[in-house]
């Protein structure tokens, strides 16, 4: 999805440089609230999940987008569709994460949402899921707006999740 854009965000590979940018993420305990087994030290959290980004990129399994602002030409977050295994069975997953000084200004839906149209218009899939913890309220909230239902409730990597998804 690089080189994509939306109303105020543009989608951009995650570069190195980003690290700095995205470390606040991790240092704000609200963004860890809901799921557990993550790294305490936020820059091991942050190594790790960049990590996994870049990884994903070699291993064309999907990947996280940087999302900056068109307007100001920050990093606001992280948003894009990933390769997951749920249940034995594989699905492509919308997944996004917004810094915490954007909350609450509708970018998780707008890159979303941009996620959705993408994956539909290029025939990626024919269903789209989020795996959202059961007590993430926002971005249930988030998976709602963009259309999404709950589909299921299981365990993901220890987490008690919701499925939402979301069918052509």
């Amino acid at each position: 999805m690089f080189n994509e854009e939306s109303e105020r965000l543009l989608f951009k590979k995650v570069t190195k440089s980003d690290f700095e940018r995205w470390l606040p993420f991790h240092q704000e305990p609200l963004c860890s609230q809901y799921w557990s087994g993550l790294p305490k030290d936020p820059i091991t959290a942050c190594k790790e999940q960049f990590s996994r980004i870049f990884e994903r990129y070699e291993e064309q399994s999907g990947g996280m987008n940087a999302l900056f602002s068109k307007e100001t030409n920050k990093l606001i977050g992280l948003a894009g569709l990933l390769v997951q295994h749920v249940n034995n069975k594989e699905e492509l997953e919308i997944g996004y994460s917004i810094l915490p000084e954007y909350w609450r200004q509708g970018y998780a839906f707008e890159a979303a949402k941009k996620c959705k149209e993408v994956a539909f218009e290029n025939k990626w899939a024919d269903s789209l899921i989020s795996i959202i913890q059961v007590n993430n309220i926002p971005s249930q909230k988030t998976a709602l707006k963009n259309g999404m239902y709950i589909d299921f409730s299981t365990t993901y990597k220890d987490n008690p999740v919701h499925i939402f998804r979301i069918k052509v």
